[in-house]
């Protein structure tokens, strides 16, 4: 059950913020000015590349190394193809992934490596099998970790992760220190907090301005971090939800199946990530899909059991004691305004023939790319934290 009177109480919600999602979400700008000084201190600066690699490829655990993967590609569009790796299975070392480069993998290609907490040990073989070909290799995770000595061994470049105070300690309280949030269960998995995808990202835009892969210098890394403050602002708790535009979205996709159709690679981008947070954080499920093909993707989804209409029990029932049905809700993620060939109308108008509501968040016009990513990635992580916050069983 979700409480919309919640999202304009500010402190109901820094009660229930436990995990301190919130104070994440609202740190991203500092993250991104730590995390680019971190990357300068590791050596990025001072690299002396020899051009661009000929693939990027990218190894993490969980859903923050997909959109790191997502958000490089699409800043690095066609000048180098950026490759996401999977884990291909479970490796004999207890609670082991098993990880494997591509067979054409060599001395022309980058490995990246992103991880929040540096522990993964099937990640440090990868380390040693690209170091075997040959391969460049960064990786950004925590100073110390086993990740991050494994990458030494290896002779590639560690990059420390950016953390705040306030994040360790509530990591240190939800695995068990005193005082901790989650009582006695010790065993349960504090979620990854929105603030994390910039202190993995960061390091790695830097790097790749730095080998000619995208336009990320200090001056724009700066402007990035100036522009997630200004969403803070925009977003925070004590902002009411009709000048709130997160709080507005968590509300208009509470009891829905979020459809997330975007235009654009950096959008695409954004609404994978939305997707994915909010499965993390909120426990919705949410589809994304790109026009014009999510048109024909999800359009059964608008005339079948998820319509706007659909009831196929008695309508005289007594619904009192019963959870409302999810019903399917477009949400419009574009980089800018639509030009004469997009497909926006279309969605708009099947939309609106199906009866189904429509949600549309649009980049502010005149943004460079770094920009229109953060106001996309902002919004949308601070409508699935609210969402989360607002959320019942």
């Amino acid at each position: 059950m979700f409480d919309e009177s919640l999202l304009d109480n500010p402190d109901g919600l820094s009660r229930a913020d436990l995990h301190g999602l919130l104070r994440g979400a609202a740190e991203s700008g500092a993250r991104v000015r730590t995390a680019a000084r971190n990357a300068a201190e590791a050596g990025v600066g001072g690299l002396r590349p020899d051009g661009r690699p000929r693939t990027v490829l990218v190894a993490g655990p969980g859903p923050a190394a997909g959109s790191t993967a997502d958000l490089l590609a699409a800043f690095a569009g066609d000048s180098c193809p950026v490759t996401l790796i999977r884990p291909a299975g479970v490796a004999p070392a207890p609670g082991a992934l098993r990880w494997a480069l591509p067979g054409w993998t060599g001395p022309l290609d980058l490995l990246l490596v992103a991880s929040p907490d540096g522990t993964e040990p099937g990640l440090a073989l990868l380390l040693e099998q690209a170091s075997r070909r040959g391969s460049s290799v960064v990786t950004v995770a925590p100073a110390g970790s086993p990740l991050a000595e494994a990458t030494v061994q290896a002779r590639g470049l560690a990059i420390p992760l950016t953390t705040t105070p306030y994040e360790a300690a509530m990591a240190d309280r939800g695995n068990g220190g005193s005082g901790g949030i989650l009582g006695d269960t010790s065993d349960s998995v504090l979620p990854t907090g929105p603030g994390t995808l910039w202190s993995l990202l960061t390091p790695l835009l830097a790097l790749g301005d730095r080998i000619g892969l995208l336009g990320a210098p200090p001056a724009a890394l700066e402007s990035l971090a100036d522009r997630l403050d200004q969403i803070a602002e925009r977003c925070g708790p004590a902002i009411a939800t009709y000048s709130n535009p997160a709080k507005t979205l968590a509300a208009e996709l509470a009891d829905t199946l979020p459809l997330i159709w975007t235009e654009g690679e950096l959008a695409a981008a954004a609404g994978r990530r939305f997707a994915r947070v909010l499965a993390a954080l909120a426990g919705r499920p949410a589809l994304a899909g790109e026009l014009p093909e999510a048109l024909t993707a999800h359009g059964t989804l608008l005339a079948g059991a998820f319509a706007a209409g659909a009831d196929p029990e008695d309508f005289f029932r007594d619904r009192v004691e019963e959870p409302e049905a999810l019903h399917a809700r477009v949400v419009l993620l574009r980089e800018r305004e639509p030009a004469v060939t997009s497909p926006i109308p279309a969605a708009r108008e099947l939309a609106l023939h199906r009866d189904t509501p429509i949600s549309e968040l649009e980049a502010t016009e005149g943004n460079s790319p770094l920009e229109t990513a953060a106001e996309l990635l902002a919004i949308t992580d601070f409508a699935a934290v609210y969402l989360a916050l607002a959320s019942t069983p």
